[in-house]
């Protein structure tokens, strides 16, 4: 066992679930396992150590930030040809979140005579993966501490606050843009402007008519939350653009919302179900939506 300083690379699939679903578990087995061999091939051209594939994710080791990075936009850019393999099939899309941090390790080997195997462990470690549960479709995450390692080397979006599960303090991310000196960029697949999270929070709400709130309230529920906007269901039909004053309690935060304003922007009345943005809400409100949907894209149950 030694400590070593190492870029740890996350990536992992997005849109698996509906092929393994959908498909014979021949043609699983067979696109996942070109997923693998083509970030395999990426990840070995960099000059990676691939640590372990985790269901659909991968794990990469990296003595070098900058090749680290590097080796993120190329797996990006190379979703490309993944996906026209896909099309070929008439298999849906895949997407790959990327995240990266650098950080000292303990490196060794773990297990016994039966099974062994080299790897790494750590704080570090951990903080990477939970990077990865961050990205958006297509998109690359990266610490600061890995940023603050590759300089100019690489194009970065501004810092994102975070808060990460088994932290006190809250985590600076950067969305890597791409490698000028390469000429290469990531190719985002996204067109949501935040992360999202399948929930199911009761709220109440009341209408909003020439800027005076409705006394009468009514009930729905939140089926997909956003830092900007959710998915709700209500028992009563709403037109477009009509405006909403909203109340709900937060689960895992503690926090309860009652500045909330928002309006209608998409609709499928028939179900019941309503697209919302939100168009006025307090700063602490939005800091602990922002802190929910994060806890629970790492994994944390939706109940208190």
């Amino acid at each position: 066992m030694e400590l070593r300083h190492a870029t740890i690379l996350f990536a992992d699939l997005r849109g698996f679930t509906a092929i393994l679903g959908s498909s014979a578990p021949g043609t699983v087995f067979e696109v996942l396992n070109r997923w693998f061999v083509r970030m395999s091939e990426i990840a070995a051209a960099h000059g990676g150590t691939i640590d372990s594939f985790i269901g659909d994710a991968i794990m990469v080791l990296f003595d070098e930030a900058r090749r680290g990075v590097a080796c993120a936009v190329d797996m990006q850019i190379g979703m490309g040809t993944i996906n026209r393999a896909q099309r070929e099939a008439g298999l849906p899309a895949m997407y790959m979140g990327v995240g990266i941090n650098s950080g000292e390790v303990i490196y060794g080997v773990l297990g016994s005579a039966l099974h062994s195997a080299r790897t790494v462990i750590g704080e570090e470690v951990n903080l990477a993966a939970r990077i990865e549960a961050f990205c958006l479709r297509g998109q690359v995450l990266a610490s600061e501490a890995t940023c603050a390692l590759c300089g100019e080397f690489v194009e970065t979006g501004p810092p994102m606050e975070v808060h990460v599960k088994g932290r006190r303090t809250s985590v600076n991310l950067r969305e890597v843009h791409g490698i000028p000196s390469a000429g290469k960029r990531v190719p985002r697949q996204e067109g949501r402007r935040s992360p999202r999270v399948q929930v199911r929070i009761p709220f109440s709400y009341q209408l909003l008519a020439n800027d005076m709130v409705s006394q009468v309230r009514a009930e729905g529920a939140i089926l997909d939350l956003g830092y900007r906007g959710m998915l709700v269901e209500l028992g009563r039909e709403l037109g477009l653009l009509e405006e909403l004053k909203l109340e709900v309690d937060l689960p895992l935060t503690g926090y309860r919302i009652d500045d909330l304003y928002a309006r209608v922007v998409t609709a499928w009345p028939q179900f019941g179900r309503y697209g919302i943005e939100f168009s006025s809400l307090g700063e602490e409100t939005a800091g602990a939506i922002r802190r929910l949907v994060q806890l629970l894209l790492q994994g944390a149950p939706s109940e208190p």
